[in-house]
């Protein structure tokens, strides 16, 4: 990760590479609508203190001694940081509580789905399509496509980590978080009908939305009668690029920012981490039309009354399959060197995304390591 940079005298230019050093990203543009995004969220003084934060989460003694501030000032300040979404606030069950950068997406940017208004919405929707890199997302996505429940064949080898179900079987705590792509476009007079909170948290991401006023908690069981709302509803299921998950997104083809500009693309197969891909077996099809309203990604037309998928287009939803009556659609899982490596931590994931993104060597981790130590060091021998 960037030191601060001595030549560039724009805390938000500094924040802004600071951030493009995380795995998200945070690319420049010729327009600077980046900046303008940055100074709409972050004061001076909380860009300032931002810069002093790593992937390494620190407790707040080595975060004040390499900030050079007053203690009690940047508990404060970090608090209402991790409050506005800024940061991420962690607290484990006997250990002090610790603080950690964000990347701006899937981090800052969901973390403000309490806080938008048009013109924010507008840059980023003029920043996205900057943002999303699809060359480094095929080689190491934010999110992965698994099958709605529905949709999963007794005969279908499907994986742990690839079964919605199974994922949440895995975790105890659970959020129910409202999807801050549907609420842009409806404070923009646009977007669809589907419901809006219909976004699952878990794991050490509930806290943290929590900390920051988002969702509710809810039980395993209502978790899982989310993700059968979300077949029910038509929405694509979207989790963690990891077999450790954090979330997983409720999505759909009109609204979210992953799938409309994916949408953009000629061949969305290519790009999408999934395990499986829709079959048509036209004989059985009686042309009811249900697939064609419900696939998000318009991989499906009907064509003198027979449903027509055009496979480079199809992401392995499932929902074509979970609703055809006559079983014309089945998942297949794709052949071994098609199916995406899963990293089997979040952390693996985003080490292997600063990897892809060039951000990231020894050289850079011994140094950050060897930083954070040095500062835990000495700001307990300031406290003895």
């Amino acid at each position: 990760m960037n030191q601060e940079n001595p030549l560039c005298t724009d805390i938000y230019k500094k924040l802004a590479l600071h951030l493009d050093d995380l795995p998200g990203g945070y690319p420049e543009t010729e327009s600077g609508v980046e900046l303008r995004i940055l100074r709409r969220m972050f004061t001076p003084e909380e860009a300032r203190l931002a810069l002093k934060l790593t992937l390494i989460p620190e407790e707040l003694d080595v975060i004040a001694r390499r900030a050079e501030l007053p203690k009690e000032q940047v508990s404060r300040q970090l608090e209402n940081m991790a409050k506005k979404g800024l940061i991420y606030r962690l607290k484990r069950k006997g250990r002090p509580v610790r603080f950690m950068a964000a990347q701006f997406v899937i981090g800052i940017w969901e973390l403000h789905v309490n806080d938008l208004d048009p013109q924010l919405i507008k840059d980023f929707n003029e920043y996205v399509p900057v943002l999303l890199n699809f060359n480094e997302w095929k080689k190491a996505p934010l999110l992965r496509t698994i099958p709605v429940e529905q949709s999963i064949d007794h005969n279908l080898e499907v994986l742990v980590y690839e079964d919605a179900f199974e994922l949440i079987d895995k975790n105890s705590k659970f959020l129910e978080a409202p999807c801050i792509c549907r609420k842009e476009r409806r404070i923009m007079g646009e977007g669809c009908d589907k419901p809006e909170g219909n976004c699952l948290v878990m794991g050490v991401g509930v806290d943290i939305y929590k900390n920051a006023g988002i969702g509710k908690e809810i039980d395993k069981n209502k978790a899982k009668g989310l993700i059968k709302k979300a077949n029910e509803a038509g929405l694509v299921l979207q989790a963690s690029f990891s077999k450790k998950i954090a979330n997983i997104c409720c999505c759909c083809g009109c609204c979210c920012q992953v799938l409309r500009n994916l949408k953009r693309h000629p061949s969305p197969a290519d790009l999408v981490a999934s395990p499986f891909f829709a079959h048509l077996d036209q004989d059985l099809c009686i042309g009811c039309g249900d697939c064609v309203e419900r696939c998000q990604m318009d991989a499906l037309e009907l064509n003198h009354d027979k449903a027509a998928l055009e496979e480079n287009k199809c992401i392995g939803c499932g929902l074509c399959v979970s609703t055809c009556p006559t079983n014309a659609l089945k998942l297949k899982r794709k052949p071994g060197p098609e199916k995406p490596k899963v990293p089997e931590k979040l952390t693996s994931a985003a080490v292997k995304r600063l990897r892809v993104r060039g951000k990231i060597g020894l050289g850079k981790v011994s140094s950050l390591i060897l930083r954070s130590k040095k500062d835990r060091f000495f700001s307990k021998g300031l406290n003895k």
